[in-house]
């Protein structure tokens, strides 16, 4: 009797914890795509490999595009969100924005937007901080990076302030380009995601 408790009890906890897994959705630009590299090689798909890893059965669903922007993310979301029904959303754009010289303004509302609509729809949010090189210029970069923690703030999301920490500007971590990661990058910028990903599992 002792037995057939203990496997019904086992059994349950294993439904239990195959009905929390839930469905990450990246939305994001170039640098999640992997622009340049085999996707095999990306850091989303060392998210996913991690979480199998670790014995987590939550699926990753990569909607980023090379070239997006906040604009751009803001109208994809609503399909993506009733499509894939994400218990997380990870938003990592706004590069192109700066690049491009959008007002910050402009992207702190897209991207307010976009959280809003993500928690309505039920999913927490992880933001991830982006930096534009300082040849803009200080007022503009300034600007731009405020963005970030402002809205974490508040919409009370929890963000990773620079994600291409340790990457970005630094030797043999970009492409050619020195816009976007290596594939040697890769491993980095999961790991300065991980810790504030991992506990909205």
């Amino acid at each position: 009797m002792r037995a057939w408790l203990l496997s019904a009890a086992l059994g349950l906890l294993l439904l239990s914890q195959g009905a929390m897994a839930g469905t990450v959705l990246i939305v994001g630009d170039s640098i999640s795509a992997a622009f340049g590299l085999d996707t095999r090689q990306g850091w989303v798909s060392l998210l996913q490999q991690r979480l199998q890893a670790q014995g987590l059965d939550d699926k990753v669903v990569n909607a980023s595009i090379s070239g997006d922007t906040s604009a751009g993310g803001l109208a994809r979301l609503p399909a993506l969100l009733a499509e894939h029904k994400p218990s997380l959303v990870v938003l990592e754009l706004g590069g192109n924005d700066g690049l491009r010289g959008q007002q910050p303004a402009q992207l702190q509302q897209n991207l307010a937007s976009m959280i809003e609509q993500s928690q309505k729809a039920g999913a927490r949010v992880l933001l991830l901080g982006m930096r534009i090189p300082p040849n803009y210029g200080p007022r503009y970069t300034q600007a731009f990076e405020k963005v970030y923690a402002s809205l974490a703030e508040e919409k009370k999301v929890p963000f990773v302030p620079f994600f291409l920490e340790g990457v970005g500007g630094v030797p043999g971590m970009m492409q050619d380009d020195g816009l976007h990661p290596a594939a040697g990058a890769q491993a980095t910028l999961l790991e300065n995601v991980w810790p504030t990903l991992k506990p909205l599992l």
